[in-house]
């Protein structure tokens, strides 16, 4: 499988990519540019501002609204675009007609090569925002860009239907946006009551298989979620232009985003909604210090990237009823199949790694891992699966998963292969440690269903390849650039998503 590229160009891909947002102002720095500038920067990003509206607003509401003459709106556009090589382009607030017909002029005139529309439309009051003409015109911008990413009130306005009931009806409702648009539509679903918070990548024309790609993540119990929606389109339009790769890029920003969530109530800004803690990651590296005379390691910032998303796995009905024995042999042999699927090319990711490694003991290591995919493992599921067919399909969380390592695999770099394969390692080994010791402790004596599975993500080699893993990780970072660190906290955030979402495929699956 190889990695989407962007739908306009084949602009190449940057370390750094450049992105400029066009959006109103947000003097709290919770939304509009400020945010959009934050954004882009926490997920590696170099941002640019063009301002479309000055707004008057805090955290508890908009008091004014001021529009600049669209004269000086299309100076600040050609200022930009005349010296500066953009890489892909943020649109967020358009106040008027006007407004939206000069950003039209200049998109038509620059083509950036990726485009991403965030449609402020409607109030969080309900409210429209946009005169009939205005609206009009905004749907007919959507032509021009690669994604939109309206929120429920926003999508069915954009359609003229109804807000959407559940969220099987929003992705039908995204499913014939795109088909009216020709462009890929990102449905959120943070508007629902839910105890989860899904979004999805939906796209008719054939950019994404499946042309659904959905990653699910619990509610995080917060009021400070001001700026959400500007903020997650700016990380995806910055992850999108440095990655090329949809499913890779949903994961890395909606990783980024839930974080900046859970740790929103830590700044205390304003007496209403507060914003969300963009830099988080780079603040809690230091958080956790290392014991007394102990250096901290590249691989313990890992770790602690990656605490919510632990606790997530954890707390999934999956790896629950897989510990206690209770889960249903059909959800596991689902769970076996896809795994199956997945170790094949998983092997051939770590074949590549090892053609990468620098020195003979780590190629050694890194074949020999592929190896004990492609032999030892896929007996043991052929053992669990017995006589069922072999799944001739991958679903959606198998997919994206391997896309992204494929397409990190492709980009050649060997720190970032080392960062996007070790979850598969780590997060396995930290799972059948946990589950391996509550099944011991069972007072009862009774077989588990599952303890051949468990033993084989617990024994002693297992945990001896993780801490191999783990140390070549370290190793590579140590030497690596710092561009290259950040990549790599990227790529192992981005797996370990998927991670989450493979174990919680069989659940999905039945809620389809």
């Amino acid at each position: 499988m190889s990695p989407m590229i962007n739908r306009t160009s084949n602009h190449p891909l940057r370390q750094t990519p450049r992105i400029l947002s066009i959006a109103g102002t947000d003097p709290t720095g919770g939304a509009g540019i400020q945010a959009d500038l934050k954004s882009i920067a926490a997920n590696g990003g170099y941002g640019m501002a063009v301002v479309s509206a000055l707004v008057a607003q805090n955290t508890l509401g908009v008091r004014s609204v001021h529009i600049p003459p669209v004269e000086f709106l299309r100076q600040q556009l050609h200022a930009v675009s005349e010296d500066v090589v953009i890489d892909a382009v943020k649109i967020g607030m358009l106040a008027n007609l006007d407004v939206i017909t000069t950003v039209r002029s200049w998109l038509e005139e620059c083509r950036p090569p990726l485009v991403v529309l965030d449609p402020v439309m409607v109030a969080t009051s309900g409210d429209r925002l946009l005169e009939p003409a205005a609206e009009q015109a905004l749907r007919d911008l959507i032509v021009l860009v690669d994604l939109v990413t309206p929120n429920l009130p926003e999508l069915a306005v954009l359609l003229a239907e109804r807000p959407a009931a559940d969220w099987a009806a929003a992705i039908e409702q995204g499913k014939r946006l795109s088909a009216r648009t020709g462009v890929t539509v990102l449905v959120k679903g943070g508007h629902f009551n839910d105890s989860d918070c899904p979004d999805a990548l939906v796209d008719t024309h054939g950019r994404l298989a499946p042309g659904v790609i959905e990653f699910t993540a619990p509610r995080i119990a917060t009021t400070n979620t001001h700026g959400t929606g500007c903020s997650l389109s700016s990380a995806l339009a910055t992850v999108q232009a440095r990655t090329g790769n949809w499913a890779q890029t949903l994961a890395e920003a909606k990783d980024w985003l839930q974080d900046a969530v859970a740790h929103a109530d830590e700044l205390e800004v304003g007496h209403g909604n507060g914003p969300i803690h963009h830099f988080h990651r780079l603040f809690s590296d230091g958080a956790a210090a290392p014991a007394p005379g102990v250096a901290p390691t590249f691989s313990s910032t890992l770790w602690r990237d990656v605490e919510l998303i632990r606790r997530q796995i954890f707390d999934l009905p999956f790896i629950t009823d897989l510990g206690s024995g209770a889960l249903a042999h059909e959800d596991f042999s689902y769970y076996l199949a896809q795994d199956a699927l997945y170790l094949a090319t998983y092997a051939s990711v770590l074949a590549r790694a090892s053609e990468l490694a620098p020195t003979e003991s780590a190629q050694r290591f890194l074949a020999d891992s592929a190896t004990q995919c492609r032999d030892v493992e896929l007996e043991l599921h052929r053992t669990w699966l017995h006589q069922q067919p072999e799944p001739h399909e991958a679903g959606p969380a198998t997919t994206g998963y391997l896309d992204h390592l494929l397409a990190v695999s492709e980009a050649g770099n060997f720190a970032v292969l080392l960062a996007a394969i070790l979850p598969c390692f780590w997060l396995y080994a930290d799972v059948g440690d946990r589950l391996h010791a509550e099944f011991r402790s069972r007072p009862d004596g009774a077989e588990h269903p599952y303890a051949a599975w468990l033993e084989t993500y617990s024994d002693d080699d297992f945990a001896a390849a993780t801490r191999r893993a783990i140390a070549l990780t370290d190793d590579a970072a140590a030497t690596a650039s710092e561009s290259e660190r950040v990549a790599m906290r990227q790529a192992f955030a981005a797996s370990s998503r998927f991670e989450l979402d493979f174990f919680d495929a069989p659940r999905q699956l039945a809620r389809v």
